[in-house]
């Protein structure tokens, strides 16, 4: 029988066809490929009928295994007995067969983690994995670090790690000697964890008395766990922005990206609805443009040497949310990583230790706790590029004296803050670090004359800025498109939105109209807004030091509205500083955020200061709020002043609609409508809400008045001019009085 079943069927074949294949020794590496199926040759002629199916013989290792097992009950009645146990190693496929000769070909045997991983010979770790855990521990940053760490070893010290590296884990790594370093870290990466990986390559270092390179990786995921810290504070300061009281919204949703110039001292925006205003030949011509990814890029620093930028702007120009934006995007990962650290640091905060001595190391440690590790770690900014932003040099109430204040370059000594300021702007701290400081343009230039640095200025608003913006705050795409035909048909409002601050108030007071009515009628007031911005500058000036009294407060409103009236009767919209009247020039330019100080080349190699307003149109708007406020406040009418009609108005009951026909006759005398919008601001004044709104700025007995009739009256006693375009202001004036 069992000669008929050799030479009648295929049972025996899987064992006989063993002599045909070579012996591996390492069989455990292969696995048996699953037996291809037999060929169909169709219908067998064969009879069949007689045959006997029996089950397939067991190979001889299982049938040593049931020999045993059945043995075990027989061993347990009749006593002790010895058994032999024979065990096995996997072999290779042993369906080849004879009616063929193409073999399968050996095939590798996939192994699981357990068995890849396990070392034979243990290697004992300097520190546990578990000491390192961090969610910086990233996949992508345990390769880049490990494979700049292995980059560091000469070529035998790169072949010893490498051989060690196999000798503890022979498995994963029999064939290390061919890999090269990212083959190398890609393999160590698949069989061990990211911790556990940087342990094993530490360990194996100083094994092969490489310590400062060991050292040099363990500095290397101390900085990351630092700087991951770091930008998860950034992003929790920075990634929204509050919008109107109470509402905030992400900053990526609402943030513009405003060019910057390479340049400053490039004057204001002199677009106006009415006049043709030339503007002043500048200092420079208006440099390139940046964008926010650009500004202290890697190509940007390569171009200049100079480790400190001045980034200078109007008040509400955006300067703030730069900088917020900056540090949102590096703490991201989406621009400016060649900086291993950012630190936003405003002056509003470092004007809390005017009083005391203090480092500049210190005030970064009470403000970002997690640098403290940097020198507990052993790290040091000499070696790791910086960026510090220092925002709002503006509002630091002393002035700086570069020419004697002691010098000091150790940024860990403590010193007083203007010591510490001079020093940093002179450039003496941290030499591998970059500095940025922003300011308003100063009337007192606040960068030392012979110092090396770079200047840029923000931009304004371009129309498709201003559109982008108004699209990013009204998510409803119809109530975006309303604002923005809405804004355009105002030709004053929307070029006054060149400046950001504008364009949020505008935005604020549409969003309040359409929460109270979804099809609300949007107002078309200018006088309004331009109160609404003056407050908000007055707000934020009252948030500055030194403190500003009331009486302070309206004293400087009322000297830069005599100023802005003087000039706009003469026809001017800015003037040489020299010249200009007597109040203080840093309140007006540095911290009302009213004026501006700019340099004007008015001929070759003369250069002259000039102080102007944010806008022509503020200027107007300050003139109308002095003409208004000189009659409310004291009697008195700025076109007349004769004692005698000052007695004369006094017996009238102060009428102040005196003023209003005082200013309608002055206007219509001006062909060049000079005092158009002038006009329109004073009538706007006379409108109750607006009353309402500078009532802060009158005397204590004042009342809100109702002049919208009288006034209106006047108006349309006027309207038959000579002149078409006076005729067409004063309707406008009439809109200002929201009828």
């Amino acid at each position: 029988m069992a000669e008929s079943m050799s030479d009648n069927s295929s049972i025996g074949d899987a064992v006989s066809s063993r002599e045909d294949v070579e012996f591996i020794e390492d069989e455990d590496l292969y696995y048996i490929p699953e037996r291809r199926p037999s060929l169909d040759l169709g219908p067998s002629p064969m009879d069949t009928s007689q045959w006997h199916f029996v089950d397939q013989a067991l190979t001889p290792a299982q049938s040593y295994e049931k020999l045993t097992s059945e043995d075990e009950g027989v061993a347990d009645q009749e006593g002790p007995s010895t058994s032999v146990r024979l065990e096995r190693a996997e072999s290779f496929s042993s369906c080849y067969s004879v009616d063929s000769n193409d073999c399968e070909k050996i095939i590798p045997k996939e192994k699981t983690k357990e068995e890849v991983t396990e070392p034979s010979n243990q290697l004992e770790l300097i520190q546990e994995p578990e000491e390192i855990k961090h969610p910086s521990l990233t996949l992508q940053f345990t390769f880049k670090a490990l494979c700049e760490t292995l980059k560091k070893l000469p070529e035998d010290d790169f072949r010893m790690f490498k051989w060690k590296l196999w000798t503890h884990y022979p498995q994963p790594f029999s064939a290390s000697q061919s890999m090269d370093i990212v083959d190398l870290v890609d393999r160590l990466l698949e069989s061990f964890t990211c911790e556990m990986s940087v342990q094993i390559t530490r360990t194996i270092l100083v094994s092969i008395s490489k310590k400062n390179v060991a050292e040099h990786l363990r500095m290397l995921y101390i900085k990351n766990q630092i700087r991951h810290e770091l930008c998860e504070l950034m992003i929790q300061k920075y990634s929204e922005v509050s919008i109107t009281e109470g509402q905030t919204m992400p900053l990526d949703d609402i943030y513009v990206d405003v060019n910057t110039f390479s340049r400053s001292d490039n004057g204001p925006n002199v677009e106006h609805e009415v006049l043709q205003i030339t503007k002043a030949s500048t200092k420079k011509k208006p440099g390139d443009r940046l964008l926010l990814a650009e500004t202290l890029s890697q190509e940007w620093i390569t171009k200049t040497y100079a480790r400190q930028v001045y980034l200078y702007g109007l008040a509400g120009s955006g300067k703030s949310m730069f900088v917020k934006k900056l540090a949102l995007d590096w703490a991201r990962g989406r621009s400016h990583q060649h900086f291993s650290f950012v630190y936003v640091i405003t002056i509003r905060e470092m004007n809390e230790y005017l009083e005391t001595k203090i480092s500049l190391m210190d005030i970064v440690n009470k403000l970002y706790p997690m640098a403290k590790r940097i020198k507990t770690e052993g790290l040091r900014y000499e070696e790791n590029e910086a960026l510090f932003i220092f925002d709002g040099l503006d509002e630091y109430p002393e002035e700086f004296n570069f020419m004697r204040t002691e010098i000091h370059s150790d940024a860990s000594s403590p010193m007083t803050m203007r010591v510490l300021l001079v020093n940093l702007l002179r450039g003496r701290f941290l030499s591998r670090s970059r500095f940025v400081i922003t300011s308003r343009p100063h009337a007192d230039r606040c960068a030392p004359w012979d110092g090396h640095y770079d200047e840029i200025e923000m931009g304004s608003f371009s129309n498709a800025n201003k559109d982008e913006y108004f699209r990013k705050r009204f998510k409803d795409p119809n109530q975006a498109a309303r604002v923005i035909e809405h804004v355009k048909s105002l030709k004053t409002l929307h070029i006054m939105c060149c400046l950001p601050l504008f364009c949020m108030l505008l935005a604020d007071e549409y969003q309040r109209v359409f929460r109270e009515s979804p099809e609300g009628k949007l107002p078309t007031n200018m006088t309004y807004m331009y109160t609404k911005l003056l407050l908000k500058l007055v707000h934020i000036r009252r948030t500055r030091k030194p403190a500003f009294s009331p009486e302070d407060e309206l004293k400087l409103l009322m000297d830069l509205g005599k100023f802005a009236f003087t000039l706009l009767e003469k026809g001017q919209f800015h003037m040489n500083r020299s010249k200009c009247p007597d109040f203080s020039h840093i309140e007006a330019v540095n911290r009302s955020g009213i004026c501006m100080q700019y340099t004007t080349t008015p001929f070759v190699l003369c250069h002259e200061d000039v102080v102007c307003f944010l806008h022509p149109t503020v200027q107007e708007y300050m003139a109308a709020l002095y003409a208004y406020l000189s009659f409310r406040n004291h009697d008195k009418n700025i076109f007349d002043q004769s004692v005698k009609n000052k007695l004369k108005l006094s017996h009238k009951g102060h009428r102040i609609m005196e003023l209003y026909k005082a200013a309608v006759e002055k206007s219509l005398q001006c062909p060049d409508g000079k005092l158009d919008l002038f006009l329109r601001f004073l009538f706007g004044m006379g409108c109750k809400t607006n009353q309402e709104l500078l009532l802060p700025f009158h005397k204590p007995s004042a009342k809100v008045l109702d002049l919208v009739k009288d006034c209106a009256a006047l108006i349309k006693k006027n309207q038959g001019s000579p002149h078409p375009d006076r005729s067409k202001n004063l309707k406008c004036c009439l809109e200002e009085l929201e009828m």
